[in-house]
């Protein structure tokens, strides 16, 4: 079961990350033309930017699920096939741990009760928290940019799925 929802959620950000893909080309192509033409769109850079950056979290936890990731084999290559899974499970527990402390972290910096508590009102939340976050606009955009932060969530919770799925998970059999 967990390996299934595993596998569907790495679709979702694969197919996330090449619809980026085409984001991002398009955007430079945009930029490429309106630069030419002597009238540049500064936003689309910072946009192409940030899309790039969602397509990278994406791909990267998708990795995790697909164990394509890059990594040095250099041990795993020479040992026994037990000694490789039980490097394996020491490299998903790493991974997990991490995950996990992603998770937090992203809890910490959000604090999602604590703006819930000041009624999602901004400046309330700041004045109790000296946390600024929902308040910080970007450059060119003027958007917030706690919404371009949201794919820290989304890389957190995907590398948990992924990671938890490779260290209790069991895969079907083909």
């Amino acid at each position: 079961m967990l390996y299934r929802i595993s596998a569907f959620w790495a679709r979702v950000e694969l197919w996330a990350a090449a619809g980026l893909t085409l984001v991002v080309t398009l955007l430079i192509l945009l930029n490429v033309v309106t630069r030419t033409a002597g009238n540049a769109l500064f936003w689309v850079d910072e946009l192409a930017i940030y899309a790039m950056v969602w397509m990278a979290f994406l791909g990267a936890s998708a990795a995790l699920h697909h164990r394509s990731a890059v990594a040095i084999t250099l041990l795993p290559d020479v040992v026994s096939p037990r000694a490789r899974r039980m490097i394996d499970k020491g490299v998903d527990l790493v991974v997990f741990g991490f995950a996990l402390a992603m998770l937090w972290f992203c809890w910490r910096w959000f604090l999602p009760l604590d703006i819930a508590q000041a009624g999602f009102d901004r400046i309330a939340f700041q004045g109790r928290t000296f946390n600024f976050i929902y308040a910080e606009p970007t450059l060119t955009l003027g958007v917030p940019k706690y919404l371009f932060w949201l794919i820290m969530w989304l890389f957190a919770l995907g590398a948990t799925l992924h990671s938890a799925m490779h260290l209790f998970g069991q895969r079907p059999a083909r």
